[in-house]
């Protein structure tokens, strides 16, 4: 049998070194990535390449096993195991099949509307977006036992850590065990995990089914690159040479009462034991809607090699398949847990059955049986994902010769998307005769958890809570014009180099918001180039700062709003807001500044203070720009989760900005991307605020999020000469707002998301592979510059009048700047993919990545 890593090993001279059985558990793939030229590709997991139920569920029974026995029944029923979405959601359930005795949870990236976040955290190099943990019981993940996390490899230990360390924060214990397919560290990771346990005071385990390594030999990237640009295009089967397909069968399958459809909330032994007990029944209403189907026929061009169960060599004859129909059990990204016990059931009932799912992530088609992804089909997203739309992929299923497809969704994923023309239904119709859909309910907890008395809990709170900060005591702002619901850390030492802080941040050592960057203090030439595009632009940022007032206003006829504007980008935006209210309209609108953190939520101590003090459905939050959209999604997960928590409703999750070039709200004064002057400086446009601060042994859980106020800048402030100069513009902007807010408002304006389309594609065709290393827009590409290690920078070509202040700041860094078309933004910056401190030289400039 051909190794379905030959072709990429012979092209690039890539070996796997290891233990004997690696090559019959993982196979080699390209994806557009000029950081990393390889891809591992399990062929026992169930995602990208279809294999045999019983081998992808014995695998994870096995690892299961093995942790059982490592910790005795006394412990293995303590303990609460963890995997991880999407690709690890059935790998972990097995694991906990296996142990027997455990809970499961995995995270997940869909919020649910309802159930309380337990907490959260990033994958480092991800293209998707953070994981959330959404246990139906809090007391879920509280307990002391063992915490065993699985997911599919274990490469440089990075998620795996950040994971840990959120967690040991909130829920310490004494015992964690990792689990994954295979151990791939390299050595300069092995001693991380080690070292890691030593620091917190635990005890961390690692159970692996395989261990190896990659070698690379010199020149692997651009050998990588020039074979994906060769072939990127060369084989995609493409259904316009085909007839449609026969409408697909719909089954209902009995899927038991109360069982939830995998682990997004929790999953017990209990309810184990009843799906055990329904999956007979189950398999054979499946059974009944194969039937008639001819005998199997051979693969046609593109059948992957999926006979070998995980414990044969490469060598090792497979066993013969049962006679009958070929088979395709087909699940959807999260949902693996449920399609892989039906193929289980399936297979156990003399079925010939392989099983996969579908995936977010994009790998590279190569028609070649020594390659591992062989075929690819393509078709739009049909959960309504809260990032927005997007491609998705099924691998290996066109041409691999199945005569039937029963594809397993939650109800949540069966929407008009799935069924439309160019959906996954289609898509698969074109290359299988018969396509059988089977609909599993989305689980949503009876009883979302809400605190005890929350309805007098709120108040109680709230009422300990201070009375907001103001200038001049907190910040070089008027004390009428806004009142910051944070807490005051200016006398603690929280600034880090940026070298020293990017490294923490992206090793999963630290979140961002637990420490500030040193605030830089730009030349004297930049400093001059603030005030010439002050000049130039007030009057253009009038016009947006009335627009976006104007519609607020015009959509809450007869209340007055209470904006509230997240620190800091939004704060200078918020006043100038109230200030047209002011002039144009005589109201006194309340503002107030609040901390937003990402990956962390909302600050909950603001939002019981303001549901204390004001009615929550007067509340707008009030934000600079939109860059890829992640606060926004991030707001409407956090406000979900309070109200669900606190029983507090009414606020809204809207946000309103000046500027939405990534279109990603219904409420912004342009989505245009231009110079907005308050993007090119710190905290001496910002009220001399820093960004806000999120540590635990800062900020207690009574505690507003904290910021520090950097009186020692006065002399460089100019905050409130921004806010003069826009003000100044106000009168002679008037007619055009009103004209701009009548053709607004008679407008579609659902957002289109199309930034974060974008970002997508730059963060897959740079090999970033991590949507938050990626910073569409002005605004956040001076951040960039200004905060963190910038890599390079995307400039839409003619769009110079915007980038003199990033052109600057790029030359001051060293950072080169790529002319680029087709871009939705006027510029993005990136940072450094892979940081180290090694990434800057001596002088703090950015390096030429190798």
């Amino acid at each position: 049998m051909v190794w379905t890593g030959t072709w990429v090993a012979e092209r690039l001279g890539v070996e796997l070194i290891g233990d004997e059985e690696l090559p019959a558990l993982l196979g080699l793939a390209l994806r557009r990535n000029p950081k990393r030229a390889h891809l591992l590709v399990s062929s026992v997991l169930g995602k990208h390449v279809p294999q045999r139920p019983s081998v992808v569920y014995g695998s994870g029974l096995d690892l299961g096993r093995r942790v059982r026995a490592l910790l005795g029944d006394e412990e293995a029923a303590r303990s609460v195991v963890l995997g991880y979405a999407e690709t690890a959601t059935a790998l972990g359930h097995a694991v906990a099949d296996g142990l027997g005795l455990a809970p499961y949870l995995h995270s997940t990236r869909r919020p649910v509307a309802g159930v309380a976040r337990a907490g959260g955290f990033e994958e480092s190099h991800s293209h998707a977006t953070s994981h959330l943990l959404l246990p139906e019981d809090p007391k879920l993940l509280a307990g002391d036992g063992p915490l065993v996390l699985v997911d599919d490899e274990f490469s440089t230990g990075n998620t795996v850590l950040n994971t840990v360390r959120v967690l040991h924060e909130r829920y310490p214990r004494d015992r964690y065990v990792v689990v994954a397919l295979v151990d791939m560290r390299s050595a300069a990771d092995l001693g991380r995990l080690d070292a890691f346990a030593a620091e917190i005071g635990a005890r961390v385990d690692l159970i692996s089914g395989a261990a190896g390594t990659v070698r690379l030999p010199e020149g692997v990237l651009e050998k990588g690159q020039a074979l994906v640009a060769e072939h990127e295009t060369a084989y995609e089967p493409t259904d316009a040479t085909r007839e449609p397909g026969a409408a697909p069968v719909r089954v209902a399958l009995g899927w038991p009462a109360g069982i939830p459809d995998g682990g997004r909330h929790g999953f017990t032994p209990e309810h184990r034991a009843t799906l055990e007990a329904a999956l007979p029944a189950m398999a054979d209403r499946l059974a009944e809607a194969l039937r008639d189907l001819p005998a199997a026929k051979e693969p046609s061009t593109a059948a992957p090699a999926t006979g070998a169960p995980a414990t044969q060599g490469p060598a090792d004859p497979a066993p013969a398949p049962p006679a009958g129909p070929r088979v395709l059990v087909l699940g959807f990204e999260e949902l693996m847990y449920a399609p892989l016990r039906l193929g289980t059931a399936l297979e156990d009932a003399g079925h010939d059955v392989r099983y996969s799912t579908t995936t977010r992530s994009p790998v590279l088609a190569v028609d070649d049986p020594g390659y591992a992804i062989r075929t690819r089909l393509v078709f739009p997203a049909h959960d309504d994902p809260a990032d927005g739309p997007g491609d998705r992929y099924a691998y290996n299923v066109a041409g691999a010769g199945f005569d039937a497809a029963v594809v397993v969704i939650d109800s949540t994923a069966d929407t008009p998307a799935l069924h439309a023309p160019d959906g996954l239904l289609a898509q698969l119709a074109a290359h299988i005769p018969r396509v059988v859909l089977a609909v599993v309910p989305s689980y949503a907890p009876s009883t979302p958890y809400t605190p005890q008395d929350s309805d007098s809990e709120a108040p109680e709170r709230s009422s300990m809570l201070p009375e907001p900060l103001r200038g001049p005591a907190f910040s070089s702002y008027a004390p009428e014009e806004v009142g910051w619901l944070l807490q005051d850390l200016s006398d603690v030492e929280l600034e880090a180099p940026t070298e020293e802080r990017e490294e923490a941040i992206q090793s999963g050592g630290a979140h961002y918001a637990e420490s500030l960057p040193v605030e830089y203090q730009p030349s004297a030439h930049y400093q001059e180039l603030f005030h010439s595009a002050l000049e130039s632009s007030a009057a253009r940022i009038a016009r947006a700062v009335g627009t976006v007032t104007e519609t607020v206003l015009a959509e809450r006829p007869g209340r007055g709003p209470v904006l509230v504007s997240l620190a800091r980008a939004g704060t200078p935006v918020g006043v100038l807001m109230r200030r047209w209210a002011a002039a144009r309209h005589g109201l006194d609108l309340p503002h107030y500044a609040v901390s937003i953190v990402r990956g962390r939520g909302i600050d909950a101590n603001a939002l019981r203070w303001l549901a204390a003090h004001h009615d929550p459905a007067d509340v707008v939050f009030v934000d600079g720009w939109t860059g890829k959209g992640a606060i926004t999604r991030e707001l409407a997960d956090a406000i979900k989760a309070f109200e669900a928590a606190e029983g507090v409703t009414g606020f809204d999750p809207e946000i309103a900005v000046l500027a939405d070039p990534g279109s990603c709200v219904r409420t912004y004064g342009t989505r245009e991307d231009f110079l907005i002057p308050s993007a090119c400086l710190n905290s001496t446009v910002s009220g001399l605020i820093s960004r806000t601060v999120l540590r635990a042994d800062l900020v207690g859980p009574d505690d507003f999020h904290g910021a520090k106020f950097y009186r020692e800048l006065a002399g460089a402030d100019v905050s409130n000469d921004f806010l003069d100069a826009v003000a100044a513009r106000f009168d002679e902007v008037t007619g055009t707002v009103d004209t701009d807010v009548k053709e607004l408002l008679s407008t579609d304006r659902t957002p289109t998301w199309e930034g974060w389309a974008a970002v997508e594609r730059i963060s897959e065709e740079y090999g970033i592979h991590d949507v938050n290393l990626v910073k569409p827009g002005v605004g956040e590409t001076t951040r960039v510059l200004l905060r963190r290690v910038p890599w390079k920078i995307l400039a839409k070509r003619g769009a110079d009048a915007d980038l003199a202040h990033v052109r600057l700041l790029a030359e001051q860094r060293g950072v080169p700047v790529e002319e680029v078309d087709e871009l939705p933004y006027s510029c993005v910056g990136l940072i450094h993919p892979r940081f180290t401190r090694g990434a800057t030289g001596a002088d703090g400039k950015a390096v030429v990545s190798q």
